[in-house]
């Protein structure tokens, strides 16, 4: 049995890649803080035939992090897809310290020590996939927080890159243009979220970039929307 750890399953994206990977012989280890929409991305899961194990923990903080590497046990994993995120939009002198911390413990902090702690123990030709954003490649007014986390994860992951190449471990970044998912929910103003790419289509890419032979590694995936930049 495979061994996939996501993260932010609850809903969205990572709703999306957890149903797009649910087969007989994975075990996909959900995480995420809201119990309730939790538990149905593990229902959607087990009817496509996947198992599930849910993981809630709090991913800002190092205690989060901690217990949910404790969970998740000395056993392997073959993937790790790191998607739990949080987005803050306001004007910079607005930015409260605690959403500071909390978008760096999420966005950076938690990415980085989970790929610590797996990776080296992670099988040749398994995967790491870190869902970034075309904001980890272009700065936006009122996102600076978002963005900065998201510049600064793409630093880390592609240095990273190289130190597990020896051990023939693949890094996949994926920058995704604006995705309808319930995040825009609480982001004020008027968005076309009508031609807002799907969940769906970035899981298709993860699932793309995971299932190619041993010795390939794509490296970095961009996803726009042919209506152009919102």
């Amino acid at each position: 049995m495979k061994r996939y750890l996501i993260t932010g399953a609850s809903r969205g994206i990572g709703r999306a890649i957890a149903t797009k990977l649910a087969t007989p012989d994975v075990i996909l280890l959900l995480h995420g803080r809201d119990t309730v929409a939790l538990a149905e991305t593990c229902r959607a899961v087990e009817k496509s035939g996947g198992k599930t194990v849910k993981l809630i923990h709090d991913l800002a903080t190092f205690r989060g992090i901690d217990n949910l590497v404790a969970e998740v046990g000395h056993k392997p994993i073959d993937l790790l897809v790191n998607n739990a995120g949080i987005a803050v939009v306001k004007p910079f002198a607005e930015i409260t310290r605690e959403e500071w911390e909390q978008t760096i413990g999420v966005n950076v902090t938690a990415p980085f020590f989970l790929i610590q702690h797996f990776a080296p123990r992670m099988p040749p030709a398994s995967s790491i996939v870190n869902v970034l954003s075309i904001a980890a490649k272009t700065a936006y007014a009122n996102w600076s927080a978002y963005c900065g986390s998201k510049f600064a994860l793409e630093g880390l992951s592609t240095a990273i890159r190289e130190e597990l190449r020896s051990r023939k471990v693949r890094m996949l970044n994926i920058y995704p243009a604006a995705t309808d998912t319930d995040i825009w929910n609480a982001v004020s103003g008027e968005w076309r979220r009508e031609q807002m790419m799907s969940a769906v289509d970035v899981a298709d890419a993860v699932a793309y970039a995971i299932q190619q032979p041993p010795a390939v590694m794509i490296e970095n995936i961009t996803l726009s929307n042919t209506a152009g930049t919102l």
